[in-house]
């Protein structure tokens, strides 16, 4: 975010650059909808420590060159490695309960809950930025936050029972098993989003003024390192019931889970981001953030047509009330910032990082679950 962005108004976006903003956004939402399909279809043949592994060292390499790059012309900012280390250690974290989630519940519910993203995140605003506290304040916001709570219960509630079994002792396990892990996969599902808040929350605090895709290579290597880190440790052969093998399961799969792997990290991490970013700086953060909100609907769809899983009436109300809480919280902050923005200078104040720029909205993203970040007034 450059000095005084705040300061001069954006000129009108052309049609052109509109129309490519549109195609932007929806190729993130295509990316970051297939995503969770991907990881459910891979925790067949490998754990969560494994997949993770893999995917977030593929796109660390990808991500790499903008990082060389910089090195190479002398340009990387002062302070950027150590300013994403708190960023990245949310979201090494939020990224293994976010697929870790999809092992145990179907992906649909799992991408629904992790909607409770925006309420820790307007929480969180309000415990750390003061200019944030208005959001609180304001009736709109705390019926976004009802209806995104009440909408989550329901879905979470409404989830379908496992299917019969014939044989007279699994009947009775079963349903008790599938209670464990249902109730494991519901919260690493809302903790994973908590943990997603914490990173956006962290990117704000620590990395305001970097620009964007060269805060966000620098978060991906960290992250990548932890995630392969844990992969060390804790990876098993046999999806996760064999013995410590370091992750190289991998190297004994098939061609089409791999590729899967591979797809899912460019489409979801490396990729994804760049639609993202690019549909921000022509749509704008509050726009992008809205289409992004339909991502649970087009996981549900997909989920239906490739694994014949459908989300039940109660789970379709649940999350049609919990996205409209999260599009009008989405607002009461959109209409929030836009007021500061249109404010004289000097009439609301503002808070400042060290030399006296302006700390606006800030954002980022990883995986799939939208942050804000920033937006070109």
């Amino acid at each position: 975010m450059s000095k005084g962005a705040h300061q001069h108004p954006a000129s009108t976006p052309s049609p052109n650059s509109s129309l490519w903003g549109l195609c932007t956004v929806l190729m993130t939402l295509i990316g970051w909808s297939s995503v969770p399909l991907f990881i459910k279809y891979i925790a067949a043949f490998v754990d969560v420590w494994t997949q993770n592994g893999w995917r977030y060292a593929f796109a660390a390499v990808m991500w790499a060159p903008v990082l060389i790059v910089a090195h190479a012309r002398r340009r990387v900012p002062a302070g950027l490695w150590r300013a994403s280390v708190v960023p990245s250690i949310a979201n090494a974290l939020g990224q293994t309960l976010f697929t870790y989630a999809y092992y145990e519940i179907d992906v649909a519910t799992a991408t629904f809950g992790l909607r409770m993203q925006i309420v820790f995140l307007a929480v969180g605003a309000y415990l750390l930025f003061p200019s944030e506290r208005a959001l609180l304040r304001t009736p709109q916001a705390w019926i976004g936050i009802a209806l995104v709570l009440l909408g989550i219960a329901g879905t979470i509630l409404s989830m379908p029972e496992p299917a019969p079994t014939v044989d007279a002792a699994a009947a009775i396990a079963l349903p008790v098993a599938h209670l464990g892990s249902r109730a494991f996969g519901v919260a690493a599902a809302i903790s994973s989003g908590l943990l997603f808040a914490v990173y956006g929350l962290g990117v704000r605090k620590y990395m305001h003024g970097f620009h964007p895709v060269t805060a966000f290579a620098a978060i991906s290597q960290i992250t990548a390192l932890l995630c392969v880190v844990f992969m060390l440790v804790a990876a098993r052969a046999d999806a996760g019931r064999g013995p410590h093998d370091l992750g190289l399961s991998v190297l004994h799969l098939s061609a089409a889970p791999i590729l899967l792997m591979i797809l899912s990290s460019i489409l979801g991490i490396a990729l994804g981001h760049v639609f993202y970013y690019m549909a921000i700086a022509r749509l704008g953060v509050a726009v992008t953030s809205g289409v992004i909100q339909l991502q649970p609907f087009c996981v549900a769809a997909a989920q239906f047509m490739v694994y014949g899983v459908a989300l039940t009436m109660g789970q379709w109300i649940g999350g049609i009330v919990a996205v409209c809480g999260a599009v009008m919280l989405l607002h009461a902050q959109w209409a929030m910032s836009r007021t500061r923005a249109l404010a004289p200078t000097g009439t609301i104040a503002r808070e400042t990082i060290p030399g006296g720029e302006p700390v606006g909205v800030e954002a980022a993203e990883m995986d799939a679950m939208p942050v804000e970040r920033s937006s070109k007034r």
